[in-house]
């Protein structure tokens, strides 16, 4: 084997004395060059361990691909969010048994519930540097689309040797390009449900306390993976068996303290901290504005339609909670952002940067330029954001129509040689394509997909003359010229026409169908959405070479921009989150986010039971609950109270660095047990993801006791909770 998990340190510091700044989300690497820090905290264990994946703590931490979790018992037991395993709880749920309110428990293995097509586990075995196979010998020459391809041809090459071993693999750029890693993992692709509580107490709180604090949400739930009989990753069959990992994680029934250390490792998705001060103009003054309205307005067309409709309401459950969480994340970011000042900010970091480029005359001849010829680059995608944001809206709002598009360029990729089809259409993704063409049928209504589409429809409408999408003007009768109310009298007929016969793409076995077909089939099928992905087919394509030739761009001066940052910042840098595993550290402390304002750092039955309000859906805690609760209040004593409290745990704060992608990442303390979850962050300071913020930024952790005190007094799962090894 060609991989290793014993590799040298990331050195980019110049100074490596320099104590790091506060914060980070860490390559597990880095944390050799941590240790000192860490020991200083109060960790007990080595912290050095961490950057061996195959080890404890590491080799039990995984992603479920958008979420962490991690494994709790030998038999292959994962604990992760609740709201991480909402698309399994969706897939399960009928009108008659909605198991995304009720919840799950599985009485024995045999009940647990497969969580649907295209879940999966993954587990990160091996992390090797590829800097010089990916760009050390680029031919200056090249085009930024020429190189562009000829990285990704890199990639995919180093991608295929690694997965002959049959892991899963990608190479990853880190520091905006300046260097590279090749991550393999093992794929387990049988994953099922074992234990959500009901929604009331998974979601508790709902989106009046999403991003809030005090928080009294039980964000937890317990998957299982499986294999073959042979021990090998397998698809979903009744008779695979449990995944035995080499490791897992043990529960400390002590929980989490004031002022205790704690470690949270998980893959934390995306951070935007080394961009240029345009770049963040773009995102505070135009993205998150729009992303905001969007999605404010597509939850109301929702949560008309989901009235007097169980059906409905089911099927569009994961999509109302993935857009009400991003859009109140964005409106935090937002409020911080103002607040906070970030954009003066970081233009006067950005001043202080060229002025340390322009006052040595070797730094000037290296770096001298970078930041403007990065502007210009941003300036030319800003010319018609507008109309590139509006096509992709059409594919994010409409599922039939994003799947005749996959299906388009499905068939269009086979016509090539795998090595020559563009990265995410090669065959090595076929299996979850496929999978997601399946798992589609769960969450597809007919009445949202066209209400959706119609909002879409209508942004096209209004976009400006020098943006137009052409073909589609052409085919629903838009011009620049029309009045709103013309403009709906348009989309509305055309969308009666389009909507107005079965399309084959609403039907789980001709989508399938089409999947498995040869291109001339596919090309020659008729179907309305297939009609109108081919119309839109040109101007998708001249969208994407537009983003290959940026990023080969950006494969210039990104590396060129960043060394010069780590070279003035002169010490130990974590680059920014891209989804890969990632480690972080700090305490257990509350924050005063205001003046006169202190949040203490735990919250306790105490506040769930204040809260609770019969009828209302974001407060109905179960009475189950505040029974149980209300025994713990009288006493101050029962299962996992805590002595000091005399209450039992629910949530607590600490000052970890973290964003989306974290939840569900396992909160160990100073021995490396696990004491939490992680599932959240302040509302105050979201904006961290752009400016970090050392003294204010805190994460919201639920406490294993609340964990282990629900599932035992609650729900009892007493099966869950004897594999955990944890005794009442």
């Amino acid at each position: 084997m060609r991989r290793t998990t014993s590799f040298a340190l990331l050195v980019l510091a110049l100074a490596p004395s320099v104590v790091p700044a506060d914060g980070g989300m860490w390559m597990p690497q880095q944390m050799v060059d941590l240790a000192p820090r860490l020991k200083k905290l109060g960790f007990q264990g080595n912290p050095k361990a961490f950057a061996d994946l195959t080890g404890m703590p590491m080799g039990a931490v995984v992603s479920l691909g958008g979420c962490s979790a991690s494994f709790v018992s030998p038999d292959g037991l994962i604990i992760t969010n609740h709201h991480c395993v909402t698309g399994a709880l969706q897939y399960n749920a009928t009108p008659a048994k909605n198991t995304v309110k009720e919840g799950f428990l599985a009485p024995t293995l045999a009940d647990e519930a497969w969580a649907g097509p295209g879940s999966r586990v993954l587990v990160t075995v091996a992390v090797r540097e590829v800097t010089k196979e990916m760009v050390g010998k680029l031919d200056a020459a090249l085009d930024d689309t020429q190189r562009q391809l000829v990285i990704e041809k890199k990639a995919k090459e180093l991608t295929a040797a690694c997965e002959k071993d049959g892991l899963r693999c990608r190479v990853a750029s880190f520091f905006e390009g300046l260097k590279w890693f090749e991550i393999a993992q093992v794929e387990l692709k049988d994953v099922r449900l074992v234990y959500a509580p009901p929604s009331s107490i998974g979601n508790y709180g709902g989106e009046t306390d999403n991003w809030r604090w005090p928080r009294h949400t039980g964000d937890f739930a317990f998957y299982r993976a499986y294999v073959g009989k042979n021990g090998k990753p397998a698809a979903f069959d009744k008779s695979n068996v449990p995944f035995q990992p080499r490791h897992y994680l043990t529960v400390d029934t002590a929980g989490a303290s004031p002022g205790d250390v704690v470690v949270v490792a998980g893959y934390p998705g995306r951070t935007a901290r080394h961009v240029t001060a345009r770049a963040m103009r773009e995102t505070l003054e135009w993205d998150y504005p729009r992303v905001v309205k969007r999605y404010g307005d597509m939850l109301a067309i929702l949560a008309e339609l989901s009235k007097g409709s169980k059906e409905t309401e089911i099927k569009v459950a994961l999509r109302v909670r993935g857009m009400a969480n991003s859009m109140k994340n964005r409106q935090g970011v937002l409020e911080g952002a103002k607040k906070g000042k970030l954009l003066e900010k970081k233009a006067a970091a950005e001043a202080e940067f060229l002025a340390w480029i322009d006052a040595d005359s070797s730094r000037k001849k290296k770096y001298g330029g970078v930041v403007t010829a990065l502007e210009d680059l941003q300036a030319r995608r800003e010319t018609l954001r507008e109309r590139d944001a509006t096509l992709q809206a059409l594919y994010f709002n409409s599922s039939l129509l994003s799947s005749a598009r996959s299906l388009r360029r499905h068939a269009d990729e086979k016509r090539k040689a795998d090595a020559e089809r563009e990265p995410e259409f090669q065959q090595r993704n076929w299996e979850q394509q496929r999978e997601g063409m399946e798992r589609m049928q769960r969450t597809l209504d007919l009445g949202a997909d066209r209400a959706l589409l119609r909002y879409a429809l209508l942004e096209a409408a209004a976009l400006p003359a020098s943006q137009r999408i052409e073909a589609l003007d052409a085919i629903v009768g838009l011009t620049a010229a029309l009045s709103e109310a013309e403009a709906k009298v348009k989309v509305d007929a055309w969308l009666a026409t389009l909507y107005g016969s079965p399309s084959k793409l609403a039907d789980a076995k001709s989508r399938l169908a089409l999947f498995d077909a040869t291109p001339d089939e596919v090309l020659a099928a008729k179907d309305p959405f297939l009609d109108l992905a081919a119309a839109l087919a040109p101007l998708d394509k001249q969208v994407r070479e537009a983003a290959k030739a940026r990023s080969g761009a950006m494969s210039r001066l990104g590396p060129v921009y960043m060394q010069a940052m780590l070279e003035k910042a002169g010490g130990l840098v974590a680059p920014d989150a891209n989804s890969t595993l990632r480690v972080t550290f700090g305490t257990v402390k509350g924050v005063s986010p205001q003046d006169g304002v202190f949040y203490l750092p735990q919250t306790t039955l105490q506040g769930v039971v204040a809260k609770a309000k019969k009828g209302d859906p974001e407060f109905d805690a179960p009475q189950a609950l505040l029974d149980a609760a209300a025994k713990v209040l009288a006493t101050g004593k029962g299962p996992f109270v805590d002595p000091k409290l005399r209450d039992v745990p629910v949530d607590f704060l600490s000052d970890v660095d973290t964003t989306g992608g974290n939840s569900g990442s396992a909160v160990l303390n100073a021995k490396g047990k696990l004491v939490g979850l992680l599932f959240d962050g302040t509302y105050e300071t979201i904006a961290s993801d752009l400016l970090f913020d050392p003294v204010n930024t805190r994460s919201i952790q639920v406490d294993i006791r609340y964990v282990l005190w629900v599932t035992s007094q609650i729900s009892g799962a007493t099966r869950v909770l004897q594999e955990l090894g944890v005794k009442p």
